[in-house]
């Protein structure tokens, strides 16, 4: 009579039963080790942008509630660190309405454009103004008369920087021709300004504060301070990845050390 030996399935119970080979086992332990530190490093990175964030956060907000500064004082900020961002400012001036420049806005919904307007301060020195939000049928500054404030102003509001760059890709270029703009280059602003060569452009913005010129339009306080911060979230995410990863290994090694 002739004998058939079936070989043994690697997953019978009895394949399942036998210990993991020895170097496949710390193999996999060290590789595990590795992401746990990758997964602990992670966390421990998110901890300290926490940290940050939170000190940004909280400069920022007493910059906002600080006394309004001149302009000379922000121009001494400038000079120094570069960093005027939210510093409140009180600057007195002339608008130069008939060279009002207009970005893409939003205001509760509402499509519109923010109308950036040049304060001439002295024969030799401008700044842009960002007055505040218009809907697009108030973009021609004839159907808003009475928000176009001749003579002598005072602005009070918070400095902004001149980004050297645009946010992302995804932003289109500027058309000054149209006098469109979707992201402030000063040196798109300039183009076509109906100033003498000798009047200087200070190289910042003022964001006006709360309220609306006579008539409703423009409407002030603009500056929007959204810096998102999840890093705690994203800190939990790391150490409890690395947690699961903890167990994982654990639960392993008491398995191989009771097979």
């Amino acid at each position: 009579m002739t004998s058939t030996e079936t070989p043994t399935n690697a997953s019978s119970p009895e394949a399942q039963a036998r210990p993991m080979p020895r170097g496949r086992l710390w193999l996999l332990v060290a590789l595990g080790a590795v992401l746990f530190g990758i997964l602990c490093g992670l966390g421990t990175w998110q901890v300290e942008r926490l940290h940050w964030k939170e000190t940004l956060l909280a400069n920022i907000d007493a910059r906002m509630h600080a006394a309004p500064t001149t302009l000379a004082g922000i121009a001494a900020i400038y000079d120094d660190s570069g960093d005027i961002d939210y510093w409140p400012v009180t600057v007195s001036g002339r608008f130069l309405h008939e060279d009002e420049r207009y970005f893409l806005a939003t205001r509760d919904g509402e499509p519109g454009w923010d109308v950036y307007t040049p304060l001439l301060l002295d024969d030799s020195h401008a700044v842009f103004v960002n007055r505040g939000f218009v809907p697009d049928a108030l973009r021609d500054p004839a159907r808003r008369p009475e928000g176009q404030v001749e003579g002598d102003v005072t602005v009070t509001g918070l400095a902004r920087s001149v980004p050297h760059e645009k946010a992302n890709m995804f932003v289109p270029d500027n058309a000054p021709e149209k006098n469109q703009f979707f992201w402030r280059s000063l040196s798109d602003m300039e183009k076509g300004l109906h100033l003498s060569p000798t009047v200087h452009i200070e190289p910042f913005f003022i964001d006006a504060g709360q309220g609306a010129a006579p008539g409703g339009y423009p409407i002030g306080g603009a500056t929007i301070v959204d810096i998102p911060n999840n890093h705690l979230q994203y800190a939990i995410t790391w150490f409890g990845l690395a947690a699961v990863l903890l167990v994982m290994i654990g639960a392993l090694l008491i398995q191989q050390w009771r097979r």
